[in-house]
């Protein structure tokens, strides 16, 4: 029986390491060879890998190569594959591979799996490889043990002086770079950014509100035919009452998350999420952190889990920590839906102003919190560098957007069919029994939950019903609108809220305990005491925030 090699794949976030990692395993399948997709070059440590396959971005050359002598810290064998490379090509740059791998001292060979190229070239430096010895002659392996980075920086700068040919300005391309400039300019960026935010919101209720009213008089329709053809029981209460409501007052929101993600994957794919990382550097440095901590905040609007795995990239221990407890902060999508619900039902004027307000608020809220944490001896210490790199801004290709937006509703669905449609199941029979009788809550065990936390919840605007919605949000924040769906029958303008509890309440879902997922990513992440700390602190300032507000707004409205 052969030996299995195992080989280590790592680079930056967005460097395509994840579809080349499954694309060489599937063409090496009878080649023994394994490969395990790493993030950060300090899970190296402890682990023996046959060879490191490092994926440059070819978009973020310096950057991505600054990361080469800490994977040589852990494993001298290294390959280097120039990944996205057709994105490179596409702005009339070019890349002396052959030099570079002279220079660095480095195998290489540059790929792309959307184009599927050059990955059989790759597999075969990789098979080579592993049968050499791991050469230690070249400078590389010696500036890697400069204590100051910025020599290996300047040498990074040399090679590619060396090897980078830039396009000659053409019109096309001198066109995009002066949007470029435009986009990144000190003054410009920050208004323009809010502004795009802004129309993204915008489009979100506009385009969004028309399928969502199909959607939900579809499920009325099919509601009605359903109370029409079924005998009442405890059955049907639990289909029609239970779960279409639940589910359905969560499917509803559908188009508008794919309307918001088809936005999202435009940013990122064109490359204008980095240049946000790239207007927020000076804020970020002023509250003692690098601009790349942006780039995991941004995600987090996405989704919070993946954007605390990509914060494993941050290289300074405690800045990747710290900006692990700010990503919660960020309005995620889960939280999307419970915002539209309140915003169509109370604000109907002014639906993307108060939509990028709560936004906004989690931002600031999270540059405060790191305006503190970095005071404590846990993360004091100097500013790193700054963000000096960008990727090639381009047009966004809608192949790759359309791909985004299906692993999002994906992921969407895929919650509905289980953690929403359990909650809602559950959601019901508390409220079902022991009376049978869905008329007479306030004798259900749903009441009786609610009642009991009702004290602590009263000071917020909140009654036993909205306290209930809240604790149902625990696993997942979508369960929020199927609980609401179920208690006040969908229409939450008739029931106790008020704009100002409405908007409170929104507060409260914006900073209170995050999901599950999150928290156990957080435990894996940073550690346990971290994720407990972020469980407690963010209850503890849900409630405080919304106590501020509502007895403020009283006082004022």
């Amino acid at each position: 029986m052969s030996e299995l090699h195992k080989i280590a794949v790592i680079g930056l976030p967005q460097s395509g390491k994840s579809s080349l990692a499954k694309s060489l395993q599937a063409m090496s399948k009878t080649h023994d060879i394994e490969f395990v997709e790493v993030h950060h070059p300090d899970e190296l440590h402890g682990h023996t890998y046959d060879v490191v396959l490092q994926v440059v971005d070819a978009t973020r050359l310096e950057e991505s190569l600054m990361l080469t002598p800490h994977i040589i810290d852990e494993q001298e064998k290294i390959v280097l594959a120039i990944g996205r490379y057709d994105l490179l090509q596409q702005t009339d740059h070019s890349l002396d591979i052959p030099k570079l791998e002279q220079l660095i001292g480095v195998p290489t060979c540059r790929v792309s799996v959307q184009l599927n190229y050059g990955l059989q070239e790759c597999l075969d430096i990789i098979e080579r490889t592993i049968h050499k010895p791991a050469s230690t002659a070249h400078p590389i392996y010696h500036l890697r043990d400069q204590e100051d980075e910025d020599t290996y920086r300047a040498y990074v700068h040399g090679v590619l002086t060396e090897t980078l040919t830039h396009a000659k300005d053409d019109k096309h391309q001198t066109q995009l770079e002066r949007i470029d400039k435009v986009l990144t300019n000190p003054w410009l960026g920050f208004p323009i950014m809010m502004a795009i935010l802004y129309f993204v919101f915008w489009c979100t209720f506009t385009l969004g509100a028309y399928p969502q009213e199909w959607i939900e008089t579809g499920i009325d329709a099919l509601g009605d035919v359903l109370r029409n053809v079924m005998t009442p029981s405890w059955w049907s209460s639990l289909l029609i009452d239970g779960v279409l409501a639940g589910v359905g007052a969560v499917l509803a929101f559908l188009p508008n998350i794919i309307i918001l993600f088809f936005f999202i994957s435009l940013m990122e794919d064109s490359g204008y999420m980095a240049r946000e990382a790239y207007i927020m550097d000076a804020i970020m440095h002023r509250i003692g952190l690098h601009g790349r901590s942006f780039v995991p905040m941004l995600m987090g609007f996405g989704c919070n889990v993946p954007a605390i795995m990509a914060a494993r990239d941050i290289q300074n221990p405690k800045d990747r920590v710290l900006t692990m407890l700010m990503v919660p902060f960020m309005s995620c999508s889960a939280r999307l839906p419970v915002y539209m619900l309140f915003v169509n039902a109370f604000f109907e004027d002014h639906k993307a102003l108060v939509m990028i307000s709560l936004y906004a608020i989690g931002i600031c809220l999270s540059v405060l919190f790191a305006l503190v944490m970095k005071r404590t001896r846990w993360f004091r210490q100097e500013a790193d560098d700054t963000v000096n790199e960008l990727p090639v801004f381009k047009m966004p290709k809608l192949r790759i957007a359309a791909a985004h937006i299906w692993e999002r509703v994906a992921d969407y669905l895929q919650k509905i069919c289980t953690v929403i449609l359990w909650a809602s199941v559950i959601i019901w029979a508390l409220e079902y029994f022991p009376t049978q009788d869905l008329n007479d809550l306030e004798h259900s065990y749903l009441a009786s939950i609610g009642q009991f936390i009702s004290p602590l919840m009263e000071p917020l605007g909140f009654d036993w019903k909205m306290s209930v919605c809240l604790i149902t949000g625990l696993p997942a924040k979508e369960a929020i609108v199927s609980t609401l769906a179920i208690l006040y029958g969908g229409d939450i303008s008739a029931a106790g809220f008020t704009p100002l509890t409405a908007f409170c309440f929104m507060l409260f879902v914006l900073l209170y305990f995050p999901c599950v997922a999150t928290v156990m990513t957080l435990r894996r992440e940073a550690g346990r005491q971290w994720a407990w700390f972020t469980v407690f602190h963010s209850l503890f300032l849900a409630w405080f925030i919304s106590f501020l507000v509502y007895q403020i707004g009283s006082l004022i409205l």
